[in-house]
């Protein structure tokens, strides 16, 4: 998807209109784990992987802008692009996502996370791996050294690219999973 065709907003352009007496709909695309970390004030959560944009514009009138919200950027522009290609060109960027709108020193919900952020998981699955390949191919076979070859160049990977194929992975275990119902779009969202 080109980057001219995807609308954004600042967070705090977007707090002023989550602010208004008619806030408009805001979708937080992460995992259940970062989401009670820490969210936006009023963000419905929807993870990527669950994301069904057929299902969710049932009940959208067109023109009537949405907002999409991750961690940083990518998993929004992603839910974004699967909504462009249902024909929806309504949703809207937040910039720099969660971490900007948290940089912002804008208001957030905090809860207690009982399970890791999905990059700390990745960070512990990674060196863990690492750590005991490199001790395998030191003691019993060269060959273990590949492991590490194939973690580190799966890193380099997603720095370049911004898609964490661990990540992916790891998104889709039990413990990080939410039993989400499928998400209707309307002009007057149920605020929580």
């Amino acid at each position: 998807m080109n980057e001219a065709q995807v609308k954004s907003v600042s967070p705090a352009h977007l707090c002023l209109l989550l602010a208004s007496a008619n806030p408009p709909l805001l979708l937080d695309v992460r995992t259940p784990p970062e989401f009670n970390a820490a969210h936006v004030p009023g963000a419905m959560l929807i993870p990527l992987d669950d994301l069904e944009p057929a299902a969710c514009l049932k009940s959208h009138s067109s023109g009537h802008a949405f907002y999409v919200i991750c961690q940083s950027g990518a998993r929004a522009r992603k839910a974004i692009e699967r909504f462009h290609s249902c024909g929806c060109n309504d949703a809207v960027l937040v910039e720099g996502g969660t971490q900007a709108w948290i940089d912002a020193g804008l208001p957030v919900n905090r809860g207690t996370a009982s399970v890791l952020p999905i990059m700390r998981q990745v960070q512990i699955v990674v060196g863990s791996l690492s750590v005991l390949s490199a001790l395998l191919a030191l003691t019993v076979s060269s060959w273990f050294a590949l492991i590490p070859l194939l973690l580190g160049s799966g890193l380099l990977f997603a720095g370049l690219t911004g898609t964490c194929g661990m990540a992916i992975l790891l998104a889709r275990m039990p413990w990080n999973r939410t039993n989400s119902q499928p998400l209707q779009l309307s002009n007057t969202p149920e605020r929580s």
